[in-house]
């Protein structure tokens, strides 16, 4: 779910939650900021439809009655929406300690805390946790170390307009990019930003190691419209070539480029400090072969090998 959906049903709810009496389409719309951005009153009332029945189905009780003016208004009786009191076992709460680990190295450590203090004084049980002693073997984390992920986490979080230097795997220099952040998405131990590129006026997926120097917000209101989904894996999945249909055959470095060998349909060890692979083939192989450097040497087909002697070729003339 996209952060600005998240965010227009949260204000939708608290809306709902907040009044005593029953409130029109008129005066929701009126309230709420994503609203008054709706093009046409068409566009407002589907919107409105599709957010109402998305809260009915996260288990918001909504009435519908008429308001003193004879309008149709609506509104969510507190008494009906209280939740239960918190009842969890050694296990759930143990689940739930170990998903706070998770965010241990970005800006979400402090509410994650937060939020379990709060779980713990309203009841929930201290679970042995066997994932913090110093002889743990495993450490579940969320890698967050780029410099680039709080400020966009923010940005997209608030809806603020971005700029920042990228520099694309085959470009020797970084270029200027002003974007308009919509969510983030972490594949494979790397963190992908998805919004609408201002100057190729369409929506642009960024890696964040990519991005140099600081990411600086910008003043005004986003210019295209934030979708409810963002397809960031799939694209970055065709980058990668997941969605390949051919295959490549590789040489890759010994003990090297494990997510090579992870993907691969064959290896076959040379004896000669080489493995030889065949991985699967799709649009944007070249960019990724290019990140192992010196530890890959395409074998075929002839095009891809083409390609990433370019890629070389342009970061060598740097």
């Amino acid at each position: 779910m996209a952060i600005a959906k998240a965010e227009r049903l949260m204000n939708l709810a608290l809306c709902l939650l907040g009044t005593r009496r029953p409130l029109s389409k008129r005066e929701l719309r009126g309230s709420i900021e994503a609203y008054l951005e709706a093009g046409s009153d068409d566009s407002f009332n589907r919107m409105f439809e599709r957010d109402k029945d998305d809260l009915r189905e996260l288990g918001l009780v909504i009435e519908t009655v008429e308001n003193l003016d004879g309008e149709t208004g609506y509104l969510a009786r507190r008494d009906s929406n209280r939740l239960p009191p918190i009842q969890l076992d050694a296990e759930e709460a143990a689940a739930l300690g170990l998903a706070a680990k998770v965010w241990q190295q970005a800006r979400l450590a402090g509410a994650a805390s937060g939020a379990l203090q709060k779980l713990r004084a309203a009841g929930m049980p201290e679970a042995e946790d066997t994932y913090d002693t110093p002889h743990s073997a495993l450490e579940p984390r969320i890698p967050v170390h780029e410099a680039a992920f709080e400020p966009l986490m923010l940005a997209c979080r608030d809806r603020r307009p971005v700029v920042f230097a990228y520099r694309k795997a085959n470009a020797a220099r970084p270029e200027t990019r002003h974007v308009e952040p919509w969510t983030l998405e972490c594949w494979r131990g790397h963190w992908y930003l998805a919004g609408w590129d201002r100057e190729r006026g369409a929506e642009r997926v960024f890696r964040l190691s990519r991005i140099t120097g600081k990411v600086r917000s910008r003043a005004g209101a986003f210019t295209a419209p934030v979708p409810d989904v963002s397809t960031v894996r799939e694209t970055v999945e065709s980058w990668a070539g997941e969605t390949a249909t051919r295959s490549a055959r590789i040489r890759l470095r010994t003990d090297c480029g494990y997510p090579l060998r992870a993907r691969a349909l064959s290896v076959r060890e040379r004896g000669d400090g080489w493995d030889e692979l065949e991985i699967p083939y799709g649009h944007g192989l070249d960019a990724w072969l290019v990140e192992f450097g010196p530890d890959v040497v395409v074998l075929e087909p002839a095009d891809l090998r083409a390609d990433v002697m370019d890629r070389l070729r342009a970061v060598a003339k740097g």
